[in-house]
């Protein structure tokens, strides 16, 4: 998709909140400071769109990105971060929950992981949390630049065998915002769900 517009149309915590015109919505999942910014802003050609935070655990709502009046990016507070107390954490847990377990306008989840690491216990459980929900899902890779590209088959192996890759409702991408790599790949899969 060739992107011109883009806007943030809110941030919500409940469902009384969320946009009301049925539009198809994709979620970013991920933990904090993967890369679910530099994704964003690559897919809508953007530089500092959605923002880029030294702070992890900065997004605390569930943030809806208009995109071309066609469909939302909708971003997902990151997990893993340490510096949120557990109750606060808990209730993160709660929103996502509400939103991905019943969000009839949801056509998938693009997953981030690190493309250089395994991938965390919080990145399983939510790959086997979306499993379990039944959403299709886009495992997408990221900072694919820094890994040796005789290294990427044992990258995607490792991480396909950490999550439990599902083949049937699971696709695989590695992704590089320096590069660009996999970014017209990751529009060919949410286009493939419009």
């Amino acid at each position: 998709m060739d992107v011109h517009n883009v806007e943030m149309v809110m941030s919500a915590v409940s469902p009384s909140q969320y946009p009301t015109d049925g539009r198809a919505e994709f979620a970013l999942v991920g933990r904090s400071n993967v890369g679910k910014s530099s994704l964003t802003n690559t897919l809508i050609n953007r530089k500092n769109f959605a923002r880029t935070s030294g702070q992890p655990g900065k997004t605390q709502t569930l943030n809806f990105y208009d995109v071309e009046g066609k469909l939302y990016f909708v971003d997902v507070p990151g997990y893993g971060y340490a510096k949120v107390s557990k109750k606060k954490r808990e209730a993160f847990g709660q929103m996502i929950e509400t939103y991905i377990s019943s969000r009839k306008q949801l056509r998938g989840v693009i997953s981030l992981v690190d493309a250089r690491h395994k991938p965390s216990e919080e990145d399983i459980m939510m790959y086997n949390w979306l499993a379990y929900y039944n959403i299709p899902v886009l495992l997408v890779a990221t900072k694919s630049d820094k890994i040796a590209r005789g290294k990427l088959n044992q990258s995607e192996s490792i991480i396909k065998k950490a999550v439990d890759f599902d083949d049937e409702n699971s696709d695989f991408q590695f992704f590089s915002s320096v590069t660009k790599s996999g970014k017209d790949e990751v529009w060919q899969w949410i286009e493939d769900r419009l």
